[in-house]
């Protein structure tokens, strides 16, 4: 691997950063081009001009030259010329691997986009598998300058593949700011993800550190690459476990030059109301189980009834009289048929304002379908099935089932136990939707009401991370959003921390709706060092079984310790172990029980140690962030200093919860990890 020379013409570290100019200026030109399109005589009217006015805004911002970005990351020398649906090229030709397409002003690529068919060899060839390509080149980079590179020659069959050095400082590299892209860095099972086709579900299975999360995104990333019209047409969504999380992942796709996906949580999606109460774990656990969907099926359909008058509609000096039996008929078919309460309810008219035709016909007359639909607007009409199949309010028809015993009783008859009842019951029923103290829980049950009434739009691709710790009744809310799509799913089931928490995907993935998804397991860590992955891992055969040991393939050992310390000397070591953290390079990560957070922020903020909350990002001047242990999954520091793990195990309502979000918090740490305790640590660590 070269150092850094002088400038030569002959020297190829100097005819890469040379490209790399060239490739900047043309950058820099296909923006120009853009910005300078007028567009004042091609559209017919000021909504077209908006909007192609917002799309070219959108064009230039994903034009942009990130400065600390680097442009290309890769080279592949071709054997022969790639096929067709590759790219064109000669025998021979060198393909630069990056970001974005860039090309020159004759149209020829100077960059080629990392999802392209032809930049897929940089991620899989390999001497036993070339894939037709020579060699192989990974660039390194130090504040966005070109400064080495290294060669892999791919048709050296006789010698081993070998790691590559500068992909592995790159995965060691320190992280200050929000999660970058892994473009550069991804590997042959990962990649193997990422190009997964659109048309099935994918679920990720993923250690600690095996970048589930980085690979959920630049899935996201190559399907909008591959099938971007379809996706502009029925949308994308990243689903997170809370704001944190979203702010920390939010710069990933914008740097890979997708700027249209929207990002949630769970709570985002349901929120038909104001959530300001809590539940306990028993009454969260049963309102998130799945057969609340039943009761509120049940409940949905309780206010349909059966006619008892005909119906008589006056037109002119005529009158036509459906009887009861024939409505109740209509009734009873489209409740076998099982559509959404509000499709019935639209379809009932219409049915009854056949009928109707029907006898007209046979009177002799020709009416058409102006006349039906007018019918099917009479009083009359509009009367009866205002009566027998009546308009339903979400919220209110939740509101009645958490506040009325006997409501509640009547449609749960059969599915939930007298004892699951009286859990989910209101102490104090709310007098209206407007001043109920509706849970996260109670919103769900809300969406799920909603979608029985009237269908949920779908998108073509969700993504869900930290998946597992999701109750069955919000898989269906995130399933009901790609009903029609395509999903990828994340999680670790050792990570679920809900008292809800899954306990297999396939139970997982049949309560989303995908039950046919493919699952893989990533257990090769890339950024845990081995260490700490190896300590953490003692937990697994109690939070779960049978999962793999997961492994990692950082060369760096890793700081690693776990420190003792007296009694009442506890906080004195935190700070200490805190200020020597912060003499390296690098983001700080102190994670604590949820209970200790505010004691450890005044004991930081006396000793002089500016803190962040996790979420905010961190910069050269503030890299120390104090982490609640509950806010600490997905996340992650060069360094973790993890205050009193006994703390965190009381934390959580049993034991398993509790060393599960231990798990967790022993997993965040990037290069290195000081335990400290003053209690005794739980006996599965050893």
């Amino acid at each position: 691997m070269p150092a850094p020379h002088a400038s030569n013409a002959n020297d190829p570290l100097e005819r890469e950063r040379a490209h790399l100019s060239s490739s900047r200026a043309a950058l820099r030109a296909m923006r120009e081009d853009v910005e300078a399109l007028d567009i004042k005589d091609v559209t017919a009217n000021w909504v077209n001009a908006a909007v192609l006015e917002r799309q070219i805004e959108e064009r230039i911002t994903a034009l942009a030259d990130l400065a600390h970005t680097p442009l290309f990351f890769g080279r592949l020398d071709y054997t022969h010329a790639p096929g067709a649906d590759q790219a064109e090229g000669a025998e021979g030709e060198q393909f630069y691997i990056g970001r974005r397409h860039v090309h020159d002003a004759d149209g020829d690529p100077m960059v080629i986009d990392w999802r392209a068919p032809v930049s897929q060899p940089f991620y899989r060839a390999s001497k036993k598998e070339p894939m037709d390509v020579r060699l192989r080149r990974r660039f390194g980079y130090t504040g966005g300058d070109l400064t080495a590179y290294e060669d892999e020659d791919l048709t050296d069959t006789a010698g081993a593949d070998r790691a590559s050095k500068l992909l592995q400082a790159e995965i060691e590299r320190p992280r200050v700011g929000p999660m970058r892209d892994i473009v550069a860095t991804i590997q042959p099972e990962q990649d193997e993800i990422v190009r997964a086709g659109i048309g099935g579900t994918v679920c990720v299975q993923g250690a600690p550190g095996t970048g589930k999360t980085a690979v959920g995104l630049h899935r996201v990333a190559y399907l909008l690459y591959a099938h971007r019209e379809r996706l502009a047409r029925t949308g994308t969504l990243v689903i997170g476990p809370n704001r944190s999380f979203l702010h920390y992942i939010e710069q990933v796709l914008p740097a890979l030059g997708e700027l249209n996906v929207a990002q949630a949580t769970v709570d985002d999606l349901v929120a038909h109301v104001e959530v300001r109460g809590t539940d306990s774990a028993a009454a969260a656990r049963v309102k998130g189980d799945a057969r609340m969907a039943e009761v509120l099926r049940r409940a949905v359909r309780s206010g349909v009834t059966m006619p008892e008058e005909p119906v008589v509609v006056v037109r002119g000096s005529r009158r036509w009289r459906v009887p009861a039996y024939e409505i109740e008929e209509i009734v009873r078919e489209l409740l076998a048929r099982d559509i959404r309460y509000g499709a019935a309810r639209e379809a009932l008219p219409q049915r009854i304002a056949h009928a109707v035709l029907v006898r007209m016909e046979q009177a002799g007359e020709a009416p058409d379908d102006r006349v039906q639909d007018a019918v099917a607007r009479n009083t009359a009409v509009k009367a009866a099935v205002k009566a027998v199949w009546p308009a339903v309010d979400p919220a209110k028809l939740v509101l009645r089932l958490l506040s009325d015993a006997e409501f509640l009783a009547e449609h749960a008859e059969g599915v939930l136990s007298a004892e699951e009842q009286a859990e989910v019951l209101w102490a104090k029923p709310a007098r209206g939707v407007k001043s109920a103290k509706w849970s996260a829980a109670d919103a769900v049950l809300i969406d799920e009401a909603a979608d029985l009434v009237a269908r949920t739009p779908s998108l073509g691709h969700v993504v869900l991370d930290e998946a597992q710790d999701l109750s069955p009744m919000q898989y269906r809310a995130v399933g009901r959003r790609c009903t029609t799509g395509s999903a990828t799913i994340l999680g670790d089931l050792a990570q679920g921390t809900t008292p809800w928490a899954t306990s297999s995907w396939e139970e997982a993935l049949t309560h989303l709706g995908k039950p046919e998804a493919a699952v893989e397991e990533l257990t090769q860590g890339f950024r845990v060092p081995r260490e700490v992955i190896a300590y953490a891992s003692r937990l697994l055969p109690a939070i779960a079984p049978g999962l793999a040991e997961a492994t990692s393939v950082r060369e760096a050992a890793g700081d690693f310790s776990v420190r003792p310390v007296a009694a009442g000397e506890l906080d004195g070591a935190v700070v200490a172990a805190c200020r020597e953290s912060l003499a390296r390079e690098g983001s700080i990560g102190l994670i604590a029980a949820d209970a200790r957070i505010a004691a450890l922020g005044a004991l930081l903020t006396e000793a002089g140690l500016p803190y962040l909350a996790p979420g905010e990002e961190t910069t050269a001047e503030a890299r120390l962030t104090l982490v609640p242990a509950s806010l600490a999954k997905g996340l992650e520091y060069d360094y973790v200093v993890l205050d009193e793990p006994a703390a965190i195990v009381a934390g959580e309502p049993d034991e398993r919860t509790g060393l599960r979000r231990l798990y967790v918090a022993l997993t965040r740490a990037v290069s290195g990890l000081t335990v400290l305790h003053a209690e005794a640590l739980p006996g599965q660590l050893g």
